[in-house]
């Protein structure tokens, strides 16, 4: 184009308010630059941070981020994942451990994310939750606690089987046996966490320290070792798992494994912009370092178990 055709069409752009067509564009490309972000429960903050990484790096790769709210319902997880294979979007980054089907030629354009998944072929990115729990329980270890409870998270989900592996690993390398007795079933809800410590209680179980899946769950737990007149940490020190943003607030404030949340989200992110640009990029499995973070809820056990 000779450059003083380029000065008129500009000039007619400028005083049109021409806006490229972005649906005209993508017919040409056959890309979207829209991706979706499958969340199991909104509500739970932890996946706040997550999503806030991806956001983070979608937007410097020019790609928006969809939210899809699952209510753990593989229906609605099915339905979102169909918007692939009908090119409403390009790919989805899922952060629970279902990879849904998708109809679609080659590579299947997915991440998944925070759980983990044993699929050869989808990239993931996690934290070693085996190890992050045993180094919680060592924690508590090390503070002179021997009776130690657990609260688990939502059966079959994998990284709970992993959380109360590290707890008992913890224990057995201790030289100490897991009770049954003194582990609850939990959802990774507030709720759950008050329904163990009513389990535990109701059943007068001998406990100085509980570790939970996750922080939620130990926030709940706090609230009803309270209502029973149970000082946190001088009777129960109280453990949990994730590091949101409310776990420094409580009262006291929560000692936890600390997740790094926006990292998970802007790796996720990472790995499925470059999937989507080279399909024939290496299969990763990333891990990432999660940390203990010592707050006010652990202390020394200085008496014998309550009950």
């Amino acid at each position: 184009m000779r450059e003083e055709t380029r000065r008129r069409v500009y000039e007619a752009i400028d005083r049109l308010g021409y806006t490229p067509n972005a649906q005209a564009r993508n017919l040409r490309t056959a890309r979207t630059r829209l991706v979706i972000a499958l969340v199991p429960d909104i509500a739970n903050p932890f996946f706040s941070e997550v999503i806030r990484g991806m956001e983070q790096v979608a937007h410097e790769n020019r790609y928006s981020v969809l939210l899809g709210d699952t209510q753990s319902s593989s229906a609605r997880e099915q339905a979102y994942a169909d918007m692939v294979a009908t090119r409403q979007v390009d790919g989805l980054i899922t952060l629970m451990r279902n990879i849904p089907k998708i109809q679609v030629a080659g590579r299947l354009p997915i991440v998944n994310a925070c759980e983990y998944v044993k699929n050869r072929d989808i990239c993931s990115v996690y934290v070693d939750n085996v190890a992050a729990a045993k180094a919680a329980v060592n924690h508590l270890l090390t503070l002179g606690h021997q009776h130690i409870a657990f609260v688990s998270g939502p059966a079959g989900s994998p990284i709970s089987v992993d959380r109360q592996a590290g707890y008992e690993v913890a224990l057995k390398q201790a030289g100490m046996r897991t009770s049954q007795s003194l582990i609850a079933s939990g959802d990774f809800s507030m709720e759950s966490g008050v329904r163990a410590i009513e389990y535990f209680l109701a059943r007068k179980l001998k406990f100085t320290a509980v570790f939970c899946s996750n922080d939620e769950m130990a926030i709940g737990a706090i609230r009803a070792l309270a209502a029973h007149g149970l000082n946190v940490p001088g009777d129960i020190s109280v453990v949990g798992f994730d590091d949101i943003r409310f776990a420094r607030y409580t009262s006291p404030p929560l000692t936890t494994i600390a997740q790094p949340k926006n990292e998970l989200g802007r790796e996720a992110m990472r790995m499925l912009i470059e999937l989507l640009h080279d399909p024939n990029t290496p299969v990763l499995k990333r891990v990432l370092s999660a940390d203990l973070v010592v707050r006010g809820s652990t202390a020394r056990c200085v008496n014998g178990p309550r009950t």
